[in-house]
């Protein structure tokens, strides 16, 4: 410390030598230059002087960072900190896995599959198929010639918006995501022009795909076993939560009535009638295909409270064209 101190003391008195000495010389060049009278000499003489006193005070500064710095680094001690094994002074959290937020592009698919939306029940029909022609008991043959399809008309709208029930769309992705396999929906929504081109019979003409409310379906991989996804339409209700307790829905009917057009009797709850066409049964101009397939219909819209019904006004007015 006292050694500190001393070396301190020496380095102002140098600094306060050196200022006189500056200063002295600075003194004899001024006379020296008045003596000879020369003004440019004078100048020079100022600027040396200048220049001489600023170095000194930044040797000045730096001398004494410098003895500061070794004064600090003399008094710096160590502690030691002590702690028992088990004292916790700030408790940290588990570390827990966080489920990534899925991106917009995959909240579109179960696993690889992609969600059915009602997207997928857009009318089959388009202008470019032949006009149909049926031979008729009495009287000339009927013509039937399809709709322009999608880019003639829309969906059924409600509330001025495009609109398919949604407990279709739930029911079938329930069907893919238990299963791991893709739904082909064979027939969704029918405009009256495609639905008397699909099927003219007098029984369709009253046919709920013009309201949005009914879909014809397979599962590929289990194009011969229908009866999976009658099985899990029966589970869904079963299990979801918004139907526990509620023995309408959970519970699953038999239909023994004989004014069905399928050999297997349907099933039926308070929101959905199930049939099971096999391969040689419900065959249509959407139906052609060589498998046995569902059709699934709404028989109550549990957002309004009423029974699921066609009417004219509905299927016929119920979409815009365009």
């Amino acid at each position: 410390m006292i050694t500190s101190y001393i070396s301190a003391l020496f380095a102002r008195i140098e600094i306060v030598e050196l200022l006189a000495t500056s200063f002295s010389f600075s003194s004899r060049m001024f006379n020296g230059t008045c003596e000879q009278g020369g003004f440019r000499i004078i100048k020079i003489g100022m600027k040396r002087s200048i220049f001489f006193i600023l170095f000194l005070f930044c040797r000045c500064s730096g001398i004494q960072h410098s003895e500061q710095d070794k004064l600090r680094q003399q008094n710096a001690k160590g502690e030691f900190i002590y702690r028992r094994s088990n004292e916790i002074v700030y408790e940290i959290p588990p570390i827990e896995p966080r489920i990534r937020d899925l991106y917009p592009w995959e909240q579109s698919y179960i696993g690889s599959i992609p969600k059915i939306t009602k997207e997928w029940f857009r009318c089959k029909g388009t202008s470019g198929n032949a006009p149909k022609i049926e031979e008729k008991q009495q009287g000339a043959p009927a013509h039937f010639y399809d709709c322009g399809g999608t880019g003639k008309h829309s969906l059924p709208i409600q509330n001025e918006e495009e609109f398919i029930f949604p407990i279709l769309i739930e029911l079938l992705n329930e069907i893919q995501a238990k299963t791991g396999k893709k739904v082909i929906i064979t027939c969704g929504h029918r405009c009256p022009q495609h639905n008397v081109y699909a099927d003219s019979s007098s029984k369709a003409q009253v046919s709920k795909h013009m309201v949005g409310a009914e879909v014809d379906f397979y599962v590929q991989g289990l194009e011969f076993q229908p009866e999976e996804a009658v099985k899990w339409i029966m589970s869904y209700y079963k299990k979801h939560p918004k139907y526990h307790g509620k023995k309408e829905f959970e519970e699953f009917i038999r239909y023994d009535k004989t004014d069905v057009d399928v050999s297997t009797q349907p099933w039926y709850n308070k929101e959905v009638f199930i049939k099971l066409y096999k391969k040689n049964e419900g065959r249509d101009w959407d139906n052609r295909h060589p498998y046995p397939y569902v059709s699934l219909q709404v028989r109550y819209d549990r957002d309004r409270d009423e029974k699921v019904i066609y009417s004219w006004p509905k299927a016929n007015g119920g979409f815009r064209r365009y």
